[in-house]
């Protein structure tokens, strides 16, 4: 049975991602569904199947008969779109972050677990080719105990001008929700690590107020720049492994990476700064190898290719289809919103937060 499903956003991330990819599975996309009737017609006159109807209200197209439903708006709508699409039995795959707060992500987690469907966060970093073998290698025991690490996500000056990403109400955030989260996922991830014990964070914005900052994106208002332009954080965890965060949209350094680790385990370490390296010490010698991931798929990871977008959408219908679990689970998401929300609050109460 081909599965039929439903977009909620018909937006960039929408656009730029998910529906591309589902064109290319062996889906039925068949309701569309936005608060600009245009942006919703459009999608579906270029992906959805002959007949895919219009809305421009969500709950309309939960009367629809679907199995799956994509999230793809603001996060502050991430959880009531969610949890109504769970309880109205589907799957949903939702944006990341997996919600603007902690308590709305749990109450996400509770719906998936109340309802019995699936319910996974768009973590799509997670299938890039040298995420997935850095992954092995830490599942296998190459790092050994991996207790420090860092995690990436710096632009020098790319803040996005469009949408409502400079919106505090709408976001929850700026670059450490939007894209500080996916370096925190991928990092915890590698540790398979995901007990946090306590959070010190500071945010920072020092670069907002100049309107006419370069910047890849082009000028911004300072009036609605009403997030951090940075923001750091030090993660503790219960194993006394500790993760040092770093994220910006807009920071005066040349040292640029987004959504990357480094990890240092008791038997190797590892970083994605120029490539996937792994380092380590054989036979009392220092080395270092330079993965080369140029040629070929992931073999133990079954659809791996040079489109993480594509490989997460692959891995996510199959889960559905094979009652499988999503290789994001919301139980890990759950804890990365944890995480970035007790940074928020220690940069506001100047006080660690202990979990």
């Amino acid at each position: 049975m081909t599965l039929k499903i439903g977009i909620i956003g018909c937006g960039g991330i929408a656009n730029g991602k998910h529906l591309p990819s589902l064109h290319q599975l062996d889906v039925d996309l068949v309701a569309f569904c936005d608060l600009i009737p245009e942006r919703a017609e459009k999608a579906a006159a270029e992906y959805g199947v002959p007949g895919a109807k219009v809305f421009t209200d969500y709950r309309e197209l939960l009367k629809e008969d679907l199995d799956v439903v994509h999230v793809l708006t603001p996060n502050a709508a991430h959880a009531p779109l969610t949890i109504a699409a769970l309880e109205a039995g589907c799957h949903v795959m939702c944006e990341k972050p997996m919600a603007k707060t902690a308590a709305e992500a749990k109450a996400m987690l509770d719906a998936a677990r109340r309802t019995g469907k699936k319910l996974t966060i768009g973590y799509q970093n997670r299938c890039r080719k040298d995420s997935l073998y850095l992954h092995e290698a830490c599942e296998e025991g190459q790092l050994g105990d991996i207790y420090f690490a860092k995690a990436h996500a710096v632009r020098r000056r790319a803040v996005p001008t469009w949408g409502v990403f400079l919106d505090h109400e709408a976001q929850g955030g700026g670059p450490l929700i939007d894209i500080g989260t996916h370096a925190l996922d991928l990092t915890l991830w590698m540790m398979n690590n995901y007990e946090p014990a306590m959070v010190l964070g500071q945010t920072y914005r020092e670069l907002g107020d100049n309107p006419n900052s370069a910047n890849a994106w082009g000028p911004w208002d300072p009036k609605k720049f009403t997030v951090e332009d940075s923001a750091f954080g030090f993660v503790k965890m219960k194993n006394g492994a500790t993760i040092f965060l770093e994220s910006s949209w807009a920071l005066n350094t040349l040292d640029v990476k987004e959504a990357k680790t480094t990890l240092c385990g008791n038997k190797g370490g590892a970083d994605m700064d120029h490539g996937l390296t792994i380092n380590g010490e054989d036979h009392s010698t220092l080395y270092q190898k330079e993965i080369d991931l140029s040629t070929g798929g992931v073999a133990f990871f079954d659809g791996a290719g040079d489109d993480p977008a594509l490989t997460e959408a692959r891995q996510w219908i199959a889960a559905v289809e094979n009652d499988t679990e999503p290789l994001v689970r919301p139980e890990q998401a759950l804890v990365v919103t944890q995480i970035l929300e007790a940074i928020y609050k220690s940069a506001k109460t100047g006080q660690p937060v202990v979990f």
